[in-house]
């Protein structure tokens, strides 16, 4: 963990940081064609800054320099050991500018200092270094054949791959994309969310002082129309990775249809469920995942477990307990280490979500500018803030009186990306992880894995792969058979 500072210092940082203002193409920051991009503090509504963001023009520009750069081999046939040793030099930088990365990320998403610093900022290093120690330790394969020959199964990178990054994580999301597809040789299109583009302009020059090539890793800053959707029909796009809504989402999907088929893989929203059973045995423990579960990164989250399903023999009580755990978190100003919730990304989020606070609520329910108070709700199953992705901080609490239909519950959604289960028997834990469609079940605990398993969803939480582990590395390649024949070329019963 990192030694957090006071608020005067974060202040003190920021003021002295030199934000990027341009696209970052070919090797270099260069001015975008499209309509200027203005980056606004959620917290204060104040300009960081104004970015000279692109259009269709320079998505043109920057796919035929990563086609180039890939086509020529400057990357993908470079050695297994040098492109990891670029990597971890990309990721040495990170660490040397790690605090200048935790306050940018603060500033422009609304994020808590503290949960930059001691969580985005490291977890986006680690994820860097990981893959970039993967690159040689993944043999390929030969397959059983007889003496007459050899069949090889090799991977090659997919090509030229968009990665299009969700506002509410960039850089850590940035990392979960980048690091694969750089391990796996490919040139990699970043288009980062239009609120939250300058973590990942600063990588990108990061990682050209590292040592990457040029046209190998670009940033190209704007909003959908202008640059996702020209990304997304690109014909020389090989590969689309993207981080968001299922409503943009499909959009991919249909971008693809319409124009290369190109490989597209989707990580969505989510629903989740934390499901809670009669014979848990610390209830204080488990309403401690609970609302770290819902509430943490203002619940912008799409794994945050925000459906509570409860047997109603524990409910009253584990009630008690999230109302005592919720008084410790604070929300206030991003850039006060002692908060624990910040602002909310911008107005028209904070409109949505404001519509979502009606009724009586067990506790929160209010809003103060772009602070949202944690909310619970005791909610009927038919509610539709029980079954609606919210992606702010408000919790639905669902009573049920039986493991049947706690895990009926839990399944009766469009969304299958994450769940939790909290029971004291091991193998109702396991029958109900087993039961439970999602992508991520946890036991008696909150959380996605780590950076060795594969995230993501079933249904329309995702489609056609997986971030983290070795999984990532496949979906950023393509599987080539390799046969050879061994056989005597002069002997003539082997020819017939």
């Amino acid at each position: 963990m990192s030694d957090l500072l006071t608020r005067a210092e974060y202040a003190a940082i920021a003021d002295e940081i030199n934000f990027p203002r341009s696209a970052f193409i070919d090797g270099g920051f260069r001015a975008g064609t499209g309509a200027p991009l203005v980056t606004l503090n959620p917290a204060t509504g104040e300009e960081i800054c104004t970015i000279a963001a692109c259009g269709a023009e320079d998505v043109n520009v920057a796919v035929a320099k990563a086609r180039e750069a890939f086509d020529g081999g400057a990357w993908k046939t470079t050695h297994p050991t040098e492109r990891k040793d670029i990597l971890i030099r990309l990721a040495k930088l990170m660490t040397r500018n790690k605090r200048e990365l935790a306050v940018m990320e603060s500033l422009e998403s609304g994020k808590p200092i503290a949960d930059c610093e001691n969580v985005d900022i490291p977890e986006a290093i680690a994820t860097i270094k990981w893959h970039a120690e993967a690159i040689d330790k993944i043999y390929d394969q030969t397959s059983p054949t007889g003496d007459d020959a050899i069949s090889m199964i090799v991977r090659d990178p997919i090509g030229v791959v968009a990665a299009i990054l969700p506002w509410n994580f960039p850089l850590l999301m940035l990392a979960w994309k980048i690091g694969p597809a750089l391990a796996a040789g490919c040139s990699v299109i970043v288009k980062p969310a239009e609120q939250t583009s300058l973590t990942a302009l600063r990588i990108a020059e990061l990682a050209m002082e590292a040592g990457l090539p040029r046209g190998v890793l670009q940033v190209l800053p704007g909003d959908g129309p202008s640059v996702g959707e020209p990304l997304g029909m690109h014909m020389d796009v090989d590969m689309v990775s993207f981080t968001g809504s299922t409503e943009t989402g499909r959009r991919f999907l249909r971008y693809a249809a319409d124009s290369n088929l190109k490989k597209t893989v989707l990580e969505c929203g989510g629903k989740n469920p934390a499901v809670v059973l009669e014979d848990v045995e610390s209830l204080g423990h488990v309403a401690s995942h609970v609302v770290n579960a819902a509430f943490w990164n203002m619940g912008e989250n799409c794994s945050a477990a925000s459906r509570l399903i409860v047997h109603e023999s524990v409910k009253d009580e584990l009630l008690t307990h999230i109302t005592a755990q919720m008084r410790e978190w604070k929300t206030g100003d991003p850039l006060d280490p002692q908060n624990h919730l910040g602002a909310l990304i911008d107005a028209e989020h904070c409109a949505k979500i404001a519509s979502y606070l009606k009724g009586e609520a067990l506790i929160g329910g209010t809003q103060d500018g772009p602070y949202v108070v944690p909310t619970v709700y005791d909610l009927a199953k038919e509610d539709p803030r029980a079954r609606e992705e919210i992606f702010g901080p408000i919790l639905s609490v669902l009573t049920v009186a039986s493991d049947e239909e706690a895990i009926g519950l839990a399944n009766d959604s469009e969304y299958g990306l994450a769940a939790s289960v909290y029971t004291a028997n091991t193998r109702r834990a396991l029958r109900a992880a087993r039961a439970i469609r999602a992508g991520t079940v946890t036991v008696n605990c909150y959380g996605e894995g780590d950076i060795a398993t594969p995230f993501g969803g079933y249904k329309q939480s995702g489609f056609g792969g997986r971030d983290n582990g070795i999984h990532a590395h496949d979906q950023y390649t393509e599987i080539k058979t390799i046969w050879v024949d061994l056989s005597d070329p002069n002997d003539v019963d082997a020819l017939t």
